[in-house]
This record gives structure tokens, C-alpha cells and sequence, in this order.
């Protein structure tokens, strides 16, 4: 039912008149310095591919890239510790996985969910007049890369950790309340919120604007790309973006920070706007990290994002 050909999250296969799998994979080196947080986040990364497109996880199988010194490995049992406490959270199972020996960690999962054919959500049906909603702020790329650079200490981030290991399945949940009227999703991760944006775009044949200051974003994130600690993937992403978006008084701290590679994002939604109030209300019932409204799905050039500022 989904491929590689529309860059969706997931891929998805039908297997009976009423159930598809959906498969998807994600890992990473560490991201933060406790071992137990960065399995917790990579786990919660993996699932959120199978949120986006409305599927239920069913299991995980671990992917590791390990040093084999003793003192590694034991750090190695607390971030598959930490993977599993939150697939246990997800209603899922770690059944397995496979691991090699590499001299610079590294982990994630391969996940697996299931859905409806008929409830599947993609990245490709958007259309003129949605609402484009976001449900967790943005900035982990910049904080992640101030942490390794000693420029903040963990705790600083915290706040980022606890929306990094909040898993998207409310978010998931206020779609399903509101299936009729969510047209396309997908999550927020390494190609920032603009590439994932103009990927749901492209899928679906149209533009969006987009209101820089109504996306959320997390403390300290505007002072610290002021400072300099930006990842190469961030710069990469912007650099990328320019063929896309065009920026109407948007300051360059703000450009960077809608580039920003996201780990473990929110769910961008395209939703009906006669249905938009409707989901606001059930997310907030549900108490995502955020529920902002961000933008608009407008006829234009397929992918095309215009901004404004500042």
C-alpha cells in the first residue's frame, strides 16, 4: 500500500481485508549522556513512524552497533533497558534484534505496528484550506549539539528529554477521534520541520505557508543557534530548504531553527479546517507537548513553503 517512491514514514503492506502491516526502521548514535535515556528516546523515535500513519506498534526488534569492552556493554544493558521500558509503554514487545561490534555506539529499532487499511494515514492526501497543527516544540537538533559541546549539562534539557521520550501515541489517538477530517501526517525528525513539511507536500501535490512565529520551540534554543551550536545536519537541512522556501522578513535564527534535524519530534497534521477545533480539542484532552497551529496547506507549486517572519 506504501512504498519507498512517496518518502512516506513507514512502508505498509496489506495482508487481510482488514489488517496492513506497517514497518519502519530508525537508530542512532547517543544523542544525551545517560545510557538508560538515550534507549528510551530511540525506542520512542522507531514507534513514531507507525504513529504518524494511525498504526498500533506490535513489536520491536533491536538494532546495536556496540563496542565490546566491559565497561561499554554494561552501559549497553541500560539503554536496552531503556528501549524496552518504552515499548512496554507502547503496548508492544522487544522480540529480538541484532547487534555488531562497533567502535562508536549506536542504537534504534526496527518497528512494527498494525492498522486498518481503511484508517491508514499518509503524507499524500493534504489538500487546499487544511490547517497544518504540530504537537511537540522543535529545537532538539541545537540542544543536543550544545549538550556535546559542554555549552548546557542535561538537566538543561530536560524539558527536550521529556518531549523526546513522550511517545506520539496520544497524538496518534486525537487523529483516530478525528480520522474523517485528517487528510495527511507525518513526524518531525532528521529533516526538520521544513523537510518534512515539503515531503508532505510534495506527496500531496501542493504548498503551504507558514507563520514562523506561531511554531513552538524549546527554551534557551533561539541563544544557543545565536551562540553557534548548530549540527551539520541542521545546516545541511536550510541549505537544502532554500530550493523550496521563500522567507518574508524571517530572521536567519529562525530559518535555522525550522531546519533544525529533530530526534523523537511531534506529529505535523493537515487537517480539514472544519475539523480543525475538533482536533485541538482532542489533543488537549489528551495532553500532548503542544498543539500549535502553524500554518496552511494553499494551492502552489508542489512542496513549496512560503514563511513569514520573524
Amino acid at each position: 500500500m506504501v512504498g519507498a517512491l512517496s518518502r512516506d514514514d513507514a512502508a505498509v503492506v496489506r495482508i487481510s481485508e482488514d489488517q496492513a502491516i506497517v514497518a519502519t526502521v530508525d537508530f542512532f548514535t547517543p544523542i544525551v549522556d545517560d545510557a538508560y535515556t538515550f534507549g528510551a528516546i530511540a525506542a520512542t523515535n522507531a514507534f513514531s513512524d507507525l504513529y504518524a500513519m494511525g498504526a498500533t506498534p506490535l513489536l520491536g526488534l533491536n538494532l546495536v552497533g556496540w563496542p565490546r569492552q566491559p565497561e561499554m556493554l554494561e552501559l549497553l544493558g541500560d539503554v536496552v533497558r531503556g528501549g524496552s521500558d518504552v515499548t512496554t509503554r507502547a503496548g508492544a514487545f522487544v522480540l529480538g534484534g541484532h547487534s555488531i561490534d562497533d567502535a562508536e555506539p549506536k542504537f534504534g529499532m526496527v518497528a512494527l505496528g498494525l492498522v486498518h487499511p481503511d484508517r491508514l494515514i499518509t503524507n499524500a492526501g493534504a489538500s487546499g484550506g487544511d490547517q497544518l497543527i504540530l504537537t511537540k516544540p522543535i529545537g532538539t537538533g541545537v540542544l543536543s549539539t550544545a549538550l556535546k559541546h559542554d555549552a548546557i549539562s542535561e538537566p538543561d534539557m530536560q524539558i527536550a528529554i521529556d518531549a523526546m521520550t513522550t511517545l506520539n501515541d496520544s497524538a496518534a489517538g486525537a487523529m483516530n477521534d478525528v480520522f474523517d477530517g485528517i487528510h495527511a501526517a507525518t513526524d518531525v525528525t532528521g529533516f526538520g520541520l521544513l523537510g518534512h513539511l515539503n515531503t508532505l507536500l510534495l506527496a500531496s501535490g501542493v504548498a503551504a505557508r507558514l507563520d514562523a512565529q506561531a511554531v513552538p520551540r524549546f527554551p534557551r534554543v533561539v541563544e544557543l543557534i545565536d551562540d553557534g551550536k548548530i549540527p551539520g545536519g541542521t545546516e545541511r537541512n536550510l541549505a537544502t530548504a532554500e530550493d523550496y522556501t521563500t522567507w518574508n522578513d524571517v530572521e536567519p535564527t529562525t530559518q535555522t531553527l525550522l531546519a533544525d534535524a529533530q530526534t523523537s519530534g511531534g506529529l505535523l497534521i493537515a487537517v480539514a479546517a472544519d475539523r480543525a477545533d475538533d482536533l485541538r480539542s482532542a489533543l488537549l484532552a489528551r495532553r500532548v507537548p503542544a498543539i500549535a497551529t502553524i500554518g496552511e496547506v494553499v494551492a502552489g507549486p508542489p512542496g513549496a513553503i512560503t514563511v513569514t517572519g520573524p
